[in-house]
């Protein structure tokens, strides 16, 4: 038996070296001829699929017709070196690698996804959600229509995540069936486009999406389903190997366009800028305007243009005076100066009175305790409902600064709107970072897998920390950090809402009520600060009643796609650098 299985196992593997050579792919003589010069438009930009190309100066000519703020991409090429011989200062070879997932032998997952579902694109909506989830992802958009408009086709396939509570779109997929796009005598598939909202909380949606478009092709006969995927990419390629992806030589080709840059111009003398710094530079750069970095580490830049020089900070500029910055700083004063101007704020309770902090349980349930100073949402503990609670957290917010201030818990959302040049550009709910169990992993293992999606998603900036709020909090819920989580239970494991410590954000600026927005702008005016992060704690945004918590000198930009925050900010600083669409806006009334 034995010298019988190794031959044909020795000839599975030639086959399978043969189909994945360097040969170019012929037509078979039973079926149609393959299409030649084949190129699929996908919406963001084409696929080219290199192996229909018998010569390489086509190929070349098909990537020159590259569309505007399109990214096409010639898959499939055998021979890399010879393609990039032809056209060395157009085109450049892709870092990513080739997966491939035979699906003769693919399995399906015995459990099934909880907390979501995944389904076809049902509506030009899901469309325009896909849409958000690439801005999220920095990824090229498609027009929503055009998506739409292939919802019957036959090559293309979109596949949404949503949520089982709240009907949100969380996660989308791209599927091309090569025998339907050129007629493909390997009878494959291929995977693009594969996105996860950054705020998701329910963990496997990446790999629900790839599961279930295999699952998709296999049903319909497909021999394999490849995909690309950045050489560095750690996390994507731990999911694609445990699904049973294998790399296959395969290369893709790309054109040097603005989009590509990162990609073929290598590591920048900035990269070390964080994603709150660098939305500003690239918004800069892509108008003309000069920048020097600074200290890329603290987040430092000068912005220059037409003889105008201004330092910033992440969004922190010159423009914001040194007053306005000490009334940010000092969470105390800042409440009297927007209190003064009729915006509601919470009631404030003595922090060296016990009486006072007990009396305060009694009337109101809960309290809020934070440094005076400080940022990041560090030392801050929400929801404290005893007094030893209080107590703990006074002594760690003192670490932070001698100074604390404790507040009425006003129960809501959590709203950061974005104020620039005393318009709100961007309003946010802000949720804390919250788990949901698997019925197998612990409470810790959990926050620790949240906390690196978080990070992904953010650059490294958001992390959950595995403190005492943290424990506190879980504490709660009635559990420990080594407790299996249930499976299907969802638990905030921290009650602020900050990024920093874990917290997700949404975009809810087309929604939010006229009351919330004059608040913001009220608040912004009082304070005399050109550019700011208000946070409101909300019933819900659509209504107007709210409460005052904070103003932040040095709002994060990034994050709060699809509003032009780096664009309306670098508007502020450079007046005559703005489009004639975005000058005509500045024009408006500035109050809401």
């Amino acid at each position: 038996m034995a010298s019988d299985s190794r031959p044909r196992f020795k000839g599975h593997r030639l086959k399978r070296l043969r189909d994945e050579g360097l040969k170019p792919v012929v037509g078979g003589q039973d079926g149609p001829a393959i299409t030649e010069n084949a190129i699929l438009d996908c919406g963001w930009g084409r696929l080219l699929f290199a192996q229909t190309y018998p010569e390489a100066g086509p190929l070349i000519e098909a990537l020159r017709a590259e569309g505007p703020d399109r990214r096409d991409i010639a898959f499939y090429v055998r021979n890399p070196h010879v393609l990039l011989a032809h056209a060395p200062q157009e085109v450049f070879l892709d870092p990513s690698h080739t997966y491939r997932l035979d699906l003769s032998v693919y399995r399906a997952a015995r459990r099934q996804p909880r907390g979501f579902t995944v389904r076809r694109l049902a509506s030009q909506g899901d469309a325009e959600a896909i849409n958000r989830i690439y801005a999220a992802r920095k990824m090229v958009q498609a027009r929503p229509d055009f998506m739409w408009s292939q919802r019957e086709g036959s090559a293309l396939t979109y596949l949404v995540a949503e949520d089982s509570a709240s009907g949100q779109v969380m996660g989308t997929v791209t599927g091309v069936n090569h025998q339907r796009a050129f007629n493909d005598p390997e009878n494959g598939s291929s995977l693009w486009c594969l996105a996860v909202d950054p705020q998701a909380t329910q963990p496997g949606i990446g790999e629900a999406l790839v599961r279930r478009l295999a699952e998709h092709f296999q049903a319909r006969g497909l021999a394999y389903m490849d995909l690309s995927v950045m050489h560095d990419n750690e996390q994507a390629i731990a999911l694609y190997e445990k699904l049973g992806f294998r790399r296959v030589s395969f290369f893709g080709i790309k054109r040097k366009n603005p989009i590509n840059e990162s990609l073929f111009t290598g590591p920048a003398a900035d990269e070390a800028l964080n994603p709150y710094a660098r939305i500003i530079v690239d918004e800069a750069r892509r108008r003309g305007i000069q920048t020097d970095i600074i200290d890329a580490e603290g987040g430092l830049f000068r912005l220059t243009h037409g003889g105008r020089s201004i330092r910033c900070r992440e969004s922190l500029s010159e423009l914001t005076s040194a007053v306005a910055l000490s009334i940010c700083d000092d969470k105390r004063m800042t409440r009297r100066i927007v209190e003064q101007a009729g915006v509601v704020v919470p009631e404030r309770i003595d922090a060296d009175d016990p009486g006072a902090i007990r009396a305060a349980l009694e009337r109101h349930g809960a309290l809020v305790v934070k440094p005076a100073r400080g940022e990041q949402g560090k030392g801050v503990a929400v929801g404290l409902k005893g007094t030893d609670a209080v107590d703990k957290a006074i002594a760690a917010a003192r670490k932070i600064c001698p100074e604390v201030l404790i507040e009425q818990h006003v129960e809501g959302e959590d709203l950061r709107l974005v104020v620039i040049d005393f318009k709100v550009v961007a309003a946010a709910i802000r949720r804390p970072p919250r788990v949901v169990g698997d019925g197998r992993s612990t409470f810790r293992a959990l926050i620790e897998r949240q906390s690196r999606r978080r990070a992904a998603a953010t650059g490294g900036e958001s992390r959950i920390p595995l403190d005492g709020e943290t424990k506190r909090c879980l504490a709660e819920a009635g559990y420990q950090l080594d407790d299996t989580a249930p499976e299907g239970l969802e638990v905030e494991v921290r009650k602020a809402a900050n990024l920093h410590t874990g917290g997700t954000i949404h975009d809810v600026t087309e929604e939010v009520h006229p009351a919330l927005i004059r608040a913001a702008t009220a608040s912004a005016r009082a304070i005399d600060i050109s550019v700011t992060g208000i946070d409101l704690m909300v019933k819900s945004w659509r209504e107007a009643d709210y409460a005052f918590i904070e103003a932040n000198e040095r709002p994060g930009l990034a994050n709060h796609e699809p509003q032009p925050t780096a664009e309306r900010f670098v508007d502020l600083l450079f007046p005559l650098s703005m489009p004639a669409a975005a000058a005509r806006v500045a024009r408006a009334p500035k109050d809401h």
